[in-house]
């Protein structure tokens, strides 16, 4: 649990620096249309089903996950409904938002947005891995958060010109690239991605989340500004981040002090680590 005695509000400054100067993408309809169903006292997946097919990129999206190492080893499905029935309420909105994020209309170039959600896809099935082999960790959580952590970083991008470039050439993606940001912009991509996450109505462990992920003082934070299970959805993440980048290009790899801290939140062992590895590694083998 954390333990540090003072609550760190939001600064008001900061937001209005970060509304003003980015402009936060409007939820898609088909992202409400499936939040509203879910909210539901009980939530239709016909209707759910009917709305994941209605989109072809959708209905790909939703088959590869339901037969990805998340939901374990069944029978290989072949269809949009078989796929909604194995992923649950939870998991169809994962998809819904996943597409609809890489689909948001930008003008940044293809390739460089491909290469963004591909590693994005990568990690969030890492973490969704990873969080089946912690007690108490949500897999289909761990999924969104890893998804949606870096989200706002494409919204940087289209807001200045010059992000990109910092971005690329950033030796750390961690902290040190959100000073680099609250530098040069008045913002960041962690404030400018809980405020996303907000508007798109996606749990609010999982915004605050995306607020503190790169934050050095976030295994301090008191319990009611950074909740235990938020803050397992950033350090499981860490430790999936860490692995991945022994098997894709396109990985940030992350060390020193947050995957430390990461490991010792978990009780992680270096024997643990190795495992993990493994484990990762059959998953992205079985999903490419």
């Amino acid at each position: 649990m954390n333990t540090a005695t003072t609550t760190r509000k939001l600064d008001h400054d900061e937001l209005t620096a970060t509304l003003e100067a980015v402009r936060i993408p409007a939820c898609p309809s088909i992202v409400a249309d499936v939040m509203r169903e879910a909210q539901r006292d009980e939530p239709s997946i016909k209707v759910l089903t009917r709305i994941l097919a209605s989109d072809v990129s959708m209905s790909a999206a939703a088959v590869k996950l339901a037969n990805s190492p998340m939901f374990g080893a069944g029978a290989k499905v072949r269809s949009v409904q078989q796929a909604a029935t194995r992923l649950g309420i939870k998991n169809i909105l994962n998809v819904v938002i996943a597409v609809a994020l890489r689909d948001f209309p930008t003008d940044l170039p293809a390739e460089l947005l491909q290469s963004f959600w591909s590693r994005a896809a990568t990690l969030a099935l890492a973490a969704g891995v990873l969080a089946r082999n912690h007690v108490g960790i949500s897999p289909d959580s761990a999924y969104t958060y890893a998804l949606f952590q870096d989200a706002a970083v494409p919204v940087m991008m289209s807001s200045f010109p010059e992000y990109k470039a910092l971005y690329a050439n950033a030796p750390d993606r961690g902290y040190p690239l959100i000073l680099e940001e609250q530098a040069h912009f008045r913002c960041d991509h962690a404030v400018a991605g809980w405020l996303l996450a907000r508007n798109w109505g996606l749990p609010a462990k999982i915004a605050t989340a995306i607020r503190y992920h790169h934050d050095p003082e976030v295994y301090i934070l008191p319990e009611k500004e950074l909740p235990s299970d938020a803050l397992a959805l950033i350090a499981v993440t860490i430790l999936a981040e860490h692995v991945i980048a022994d098997f894709t290009e396109n990985a940030h790899p992350v060390g020193g002090r947050p995957f430390e801290d990461a490991k010792t939140f978990l009780g992680t062992s270096d024997a643990d680590l190795d495992e993990f590895h493994d484990i990762i590694a059959a998953a992205l083998n079985a999903h490419p």
